[in-house]
C-alpha cells in the first residue's frame, strides 16, 4: 500500500469520522490491518473498528469466544502486534476502537483456566462469583455443584463405552477427566486416593498430596507429581479410569457431567444464549468488572485504544449501571493517556437491538448504539409499501405459513422457552415464587402459576428487556412493559391474569419490601428475555418467514414491510438530539445477508406482479428437480437469494462461476434450515432433508442441468441491476451523511453480495480498492459502469472527504429535513446539515425501480422526475453551495425551489456544501 495522509491531523479526532469494522483471526491479524491502514486513511476512516482483541479460543473466527481477559491474542499478533498497528494509525491521524466481550468467556475445552479453577474447587475457587452460577439449585444433585453438559451421549453410554478416562494434564500440572478435547479438573482432596491406587513408589506422593492445606502446598506437590509422570502414574491412573471405580470418583467432584442434551432443562448456570460452550460473566459485582477489564483499562491508559463497542449489552444484569461505571472509570484513567492519543472522553457504544418504537435511554453514559436500527431504517425506506399484499399473498400462497410475522415470532418464542431455555426459565420462576412467599399476601401464589405467567410475558415481549433494577422500575420502557403485559394477559389461562399483573407489579417495584430478593427475580427475568428474543426471532422466526427477506435483517421488524420517510426523518432527528456521535451501519459481521443483496431485493418491492410471474414459472420449471422433496417455503426462500446474492459479471453459461454461487448458496441454506428449525436443526439435523435441498440447489445452478432456468434469473438480475446498485448507492450516501458515525463493514466499500457468515467474512482483496480508490476515472464514466463497484467506493469516499473538511457539521451539526413538491415528491429524501456558518444539503432518491428497471442507468432521467422540486427553508435560500461527490468543483445556489432533475445526475445522490 502507498497511500499517505498529508492532510490528516496530528493526532485521531475523539468523535469518529468513520469507521472501518476489520474482523481479526488467525489469517487476518494485526499485522494484515497493519497494510490496510494507508488504504483505509485515504477513503477517509478516522478509526479502525477492531472485533475482539483478547484471547480467544484457538483458531476463532471472529473473536467472541474469549478465554482469557487479560492478555492481548497471541494468535492474532498479541500486545506487539497490537502496538504495531496503533502506530501505523497513529501515523496517519487515526485511531482504535476495541470491541470487548463483557457479557460472557467460552467454557468446555481445556482452554480457561478461570472455568477450569472454577471446575477444580467449586465455590472456594476465587472465581467461581465470576459466573453465572446457581449453587443453591433445587435440583439436590446439583447442590454445590456445576453442571457439564458437554458429552456426545448418554452419561451411562459414555462411561460403560470407555470415552472418559483419568489423565494427568501436563500443560495444567493437574489430574483431570478427559473426554476427547475437555478437560474437569478433579477436586484436589481425591490426589492422594487416586495415588495410593497406583503403585507404592507413589505413596509418598499422596501422603504429600494429603497434607497439602495451602494453595503452595498444592502447587509444589503438582509439581513433584510432574517430574514423576511417566508409566507408574498412567498405570495408577488407567485403575481408576475402569468404569466401576470411575463414577463414584465423578461424582465427588464440584462437577456433574452431563449429556448435552440436558443442557437446556438442567443447567444451572446462565448460559450466552442457548450456547453451552459460553458461560455468562457477573460484570455486576466490582470485583469481577474489575477483572474483565483490567487489560482494556491498560491498553486505554497506554494509547493503545480510544474507544469501546460493549458486545449484546442486554446480556448484562444492568446495562445502565453498567454504562455508568465503565464511563466513569475510562474518566479515571484518561489522564494517564500519552498525549498523542486523542483527547477527550472515551467513545462507547453499546450493541443494542431496539424496537422500532424503543428509544436508548439517555442515563447509561454511552454514546450510541452500533448502529442496527439505521440498518432497519435505511433498508425500509427502500422498499415500496404498495408492494406488501401482493408479497404476503403469495408468500402465504406458497409457503402454506402464516402471512404476519407476529404470528411466526410468537410460535418461536414458546418453542425456545419450552425447548432451549426450560431450565433458566425454572430457575426465573423459583426466582419469583421466593419473593411471592416473602408476603403473606402471595403466599399462596404457586410456582407452576408463576411460571405459566412467565411463558406468557415473555412470550409476548415486544423488545429484548426492560431496565429495572434494585429499587428501581422500567423507565422509559415502561409502556413496552405495558404492552408485554396486555398481550400477557389475553394469553393467560383462566383466572391467571392476575398473576401476570402480579409479576409485572414485582418488575415495576410495587408493594415490594424486600428489594434484594426482587432485584435478583427481576435481572433474572431480564436476563432471560434478551436470549429468548435473539434466539426466537433473529435465529428462529427470521428463517421461517420469507415474504421478503431483505426486510429480516438483524434490528428489523419482517414484519414491517416499508419505512416512511417521516420515520426516517424522525430517527435521525432523534439521533441528532440524543447521540450524534452512535454508529450508524448499513452491514455488520453479524448480518443475514450483504447490503447490496437486500438493495437488489427492496427493488423487488418496487414489481410484485413482476415477481410473482417470475417465480410462479419457476416453481413450476424446477418441479422435475425437487421431486416435492423441497418444502416450497424453502424453494421461495432460495429464490431470493439466488437472485439477490448473483453477481455482476456472471454469465448463467459460466459453469464453474455458477457452480461456485451455488455451493455458496449450499452453504448458507444449510444454516437456514437448520436455524428455523423445521425441517432439520442444529441438535436434530435431517440429513436426507439437507441433502435433497442441497441436491435441488446443485441441479438449478449447473447450466448444463437448468439453462432456460438459470438465463431466466441471469435476465431477471440484469434487469434490478440498475434499481439495485441505486438502492445500494443511497444506503450509503445516507449512512455517510445522516446523523451519527458512518462504519464500513470490511471490504464492502465495493458491493457487497455476501451471505450469513461466515460467507460475509471471507477475505478481502485490498489491493484492487486501493487501485479504485486511486483512479481519477470522471464520476459519468464510473456510474455508467456502476458494475465494477467503483462508484459506491467513490461515493463514500467523497462523502467521507466532506467529513474531514466540515467535522463540525458532520459530528455536531443539526438535523433539518427538507420538503419535496411535485409528482414524484415521495421518491426524493433531502436533508439539510447546518452547524454554525457550515452547511450541507444532501439529497437522495428512492423507489426509482419505474424509472431503473430494465434500463442501464443508475438514476433516472430528467424527464421521469418531471416538476418534482426540493424546497429550502428561507434562511437557505442563495447560499453558495459545492458539490461534493463530482471530481471538479461546481457551484451553484439553491433557490426556494430547485428542480430535482438537476441534482440527481448522473447519480441518485448528491451532496452540497458550504464551509
Amino acid at each position: 500500500m502507498t497511500h499517505d495522509t498529508p492532510n490528516a491531523p496530528a493526532t485521531a479526532p475523539r468523535v469518529p469520522r468513520a469507521t472501518y469494522r476489520l474482523q481479526l483471526r488467525r489469517e487476518f491479524p494485526f499485522a494484515a490491518a497493519e497494510r490496510v491502514v494507508p488504504y483505509l486513511a485515504a477513503l477517509g476512516i478516522s478509526h479502525l473498528y477492531l472485533s475482539p482483541i483478547l484471547a480467544s479460543r484457538r483458531g476463532s473466527v471472529h473473536g467472541y469466544d474469549g478465554v482469557d481477559f487479560t492478555d492481548v491474542d497471541p494468535e492474532i499478533g498479541g500486545e506487539e502486534g497490537l502496538r504495531a498497528l496503533v502506530a501505523a494509525a497513529r501515523r496517519h491521524g487515526m485511531g482504535l476502537i476495541a470491541d470487548i466481550v463483557p457479557n460472557h468467556m467460552a467454557v468446555g475445552g481445556a482452554d480457561n483456566r478461570f472455568w477450569l479453577d472454577v471446575l477444580e474447587n467449586g465455590q472456594a475457587s476465587r472465581y467461581a462469583h465470576y459466573f453465572d452460577i446457581d449453587w443453591n439449585t433445587p435440583d439436590p444433585v446439583l447442590e454445590g455443584k456445576v453442571a457439564a453438559p458437554f458429552l456426545g451421549a448418554p452419561y451411562g453410554e459414555v462411561l460403560a463405552n470407555g470415552e472418559i478416562t483419568i489423565v494427568f494434564d501436563p500443560r495444567m500440572r493437574r489430574l483431570c477427566a478427559a473426554y476427547y478435547h475437555h478437560r474437569f479438573p478433579l477436586n484436589p482432596g481425591d490426589y492422594g486416593e487416586i495415588l495410593r491406587a497406583g503403585d507404592p513408589a507413589l505413596v509418598p506422593l499422596a501422603e504429600r498430596f494429603d497434607e497439602a492445606r495451602t494453595p503452595e502446598a498444592f502447587k509444589e506437590a503438582r509439581l513433584a507429581l510432574a517430574e514423576m509422570a511417566g508409566e507408574t502414574l498412567e498405570a495408577a491412573l488407567a485403575r481408576v479410569s475402569e468404569p466401576a471405580t470411575l463414577h463414584p470418583l465423578l461424582e465427588r467432584q464440584n462437577w456433574r457431567l452431563a449429556w448435552w442434551r440436558t443442557a437446556g432443562d438442567e443447567i444451572n448456570w446462565r448460559r450466552f444464549f442457548d450456547i453451552t460452550e459460553l458461560a455468562g460473566l457477573r460484570v455486576e459485582e466490582e470485583d469481577v468488572f474489575e477483572g474483565v477489564h483490567a487489560e482494556i483499562f491498560r491498553l486505554y491508559a497506554e494509547g493503545l485504544i480510544d474507544g469501546l463497542r460493549i458486545d449484546h449489552v442486554d446480556g448484562l444484569a444492568d446495562p445502565a449501571g453498567y454504562g455508568r461505571r465503565l464511563r466513569e472509570r475510562l474518566s479515571e484513567i484518561a489522564p494517564q493517556r500519552p498525549p498523542e492519543a486523542p483527547e477527550g472522553p472515551a467513545i462507547v457504544l453499546v450493541e443494542k437491538i431496539l424496537a422500532h418504537d424503543e428509544t436508548l435511554a439517555t442515563d447509561w453514559a454511552v454514546d450510541g448504539t452500533t448502529g442496527y436500527e439505521f440498518m432497519d431504517a435505511v433498508g425500509g425506506l427502500l422498499h415500496d409499501p404498495d408492494g406488501e399484499e401482493m408479497f404476503t399473498d403469495l408468500w402465504s400462497e406458497v409457503s402454506g405459513r402464516y402471512p404476519d410475522f407476529a404470528s411466526e415470532e410468537l410460535d418461536a418464542r414458546n418453542e425456545m422457552l419450552v425447548r432451549n431455555f426450560a431450565g433458566q426459565l425454572d430457575a426465573v420462576a423459583h426466582a419469583f415464587h421466593d419473593l411471592a412467599r416473602r408476603d403473606l399476601e402471595t403466599r399462596d401464589v404457586t410456582y407452576h402459576a408463576l411460571r405459566r405467567a412467565l411463558v406468557a410475558l415473555v412470550a409476548a415481549f415486544p423488545a429484548y428487556r426492560t431496565y429495572a433494577t434494585a429499587g428501581a422500575a422500567p423507565g422509559a420502557d415502561a409502556p413496552i412493559l405495558e404492552r408485554a403485559v396486555a398481550a400477557a394477559k389475553d394469553m393467560a389461562g383462566p383466572g391467571e391474569a392476575p398473576i401476570v399483573d402480579l409479576v409485572a407489579g414485582w418488575i415495576s417495584g410495587v408493594g415490594v419490601a424486600d428489594q434484594e430478593i426482587r432485584a435478583r427475580a427481576v435481572v433474572a427475568f431480564q436476563q432471560l428475555c434478551a436470549p429468548v428474543a435473539a434466539k426466537s426471532v433473529e435465529d428462529t422466526a427470521f428463517y421461517r418467514y420469507g415474504r421478503l427477506v431483505s426486510r429480516n435483517e438483524v434490528g428489523s421488524d419482517p414484519g414491517r414491510f416499508a419505512v416512511s420517510r417521516d420515520a426516517f426523518h424522525a430517527q435521525s432527528l432523534e439521533r441528532a438530539e440524543l447521540f450524534p456521535h452512535g454508529m450508524i451501519a448499513t452491514a455488520t459481521h453479524d448480518h443475514k445477508r450483504g447490503e447490496d443483496v437486500r438493495a437488489r431485493l427492496a427493488a423487488l418491492s418496487e414489481v410484485p406482479a413482476e415477481w410473482a410471474d417470475r417465480v410462479g414459472s419457476w416453481l413450476d420449471i424446477n418441479k422435475r428437480h425437487t421431486r416435492d422433496a423441497v418444502d416450497p417455503a424453502d424453494e421461495y426462500v432460495l429464490y431470493q437469494m439466488l437472485l439477490g446474492a448473483w453477481p455482476y459479471g456472471l454469465a448463467p453459461d459460466d459453469a464453474e462461476g455458477v457452480k461456485r454461487l451455488g455451493a455458496r448458496l449450499v452453504r448458507w441454506q444449510e444454516k437456514a434450515l437448520r436455524e428455523a428449525k423445521l425441517n432439520s436443526s442444529w441438535t436434530e439435523p435431517d440429513a436426507d432433508y439437507e441433502a435433497a435441498c442441497a441436491r435441488f440447489v446443485e441441479a438449478i445452478t449447473d447450466p448444463a442441468v437448468a439453462p432456460a432456468f438459470l438465463a431466466s434469473v441471469h435476465a431477471f438480475v440484469e434487469a434490478l441491476a440498475p434499481a439495485g446498485a441505486a438502492n445500494g448507492l443511497v444506503q450509503v450516501f445516507l449512512r455517510s451523511t445522516a446523523p451519527g458515525v458512518p462504519d464500513c463493514y470490511q471490504g464492502r466499500e465495493f458491493w457487497d453480495f455476501s451471505l450469513v457468515d461466515p460467507d460475509n467474512r471471507d477475505p478481502v482483496d485490498y489491493e484492487a480498492r486501493e487501485a479504485a480508490l486511486a483512479e481519477g476515472a470522471p464520476l459519468a464514466d464510473l456510474a455508467a459502469r456502476f458494475r465494477d463497484g467503483r462508484i459506491k467506493q467513490r461515493v463514500i469516499a467523497r462523502c467521507l472527504a466532506a467529513r474531514l473538511a466540515l467535522p463540525d457539521l458532520f459530528a455536531n451539526g443539526e438535523y433539518v429535513p427538507l420538503g419535496v413538491r411535485g409528482r414524484r415528491a415521495s421518491h426524493v429524501v433531502a436533508f439539510a446539515r447546518r452547524h454554525s456558518s457550515s452547511l450541507a444539503i444532501a439529497v437522495a432518491g428512492r423507489l426509482m425501480g419505474g424509472a431503473l428497471i430494465g434500463g442501464d442507468a443508475i438514476a433516472p432521467p430528467a424527464e421521469w422526475w418531471g416538476d418534482t422540486r426540493l424546497v429550502v427553508p428561507d434562511d437557505l435560500v442563495d447560499t453558495r453551495l459545492e458539490e461534493a461527490l463530482g471530481e471538479r468543483a461546481s457551484a451553484r445556489t439553491f433557490g426556494v425551489e430547485t428542480p430535482v432533475a438537476e441534482l440527481l445526475v448522473p447519480l441518485p445522490v448528491s451532496l452540497w456544501t458550504a464551509a
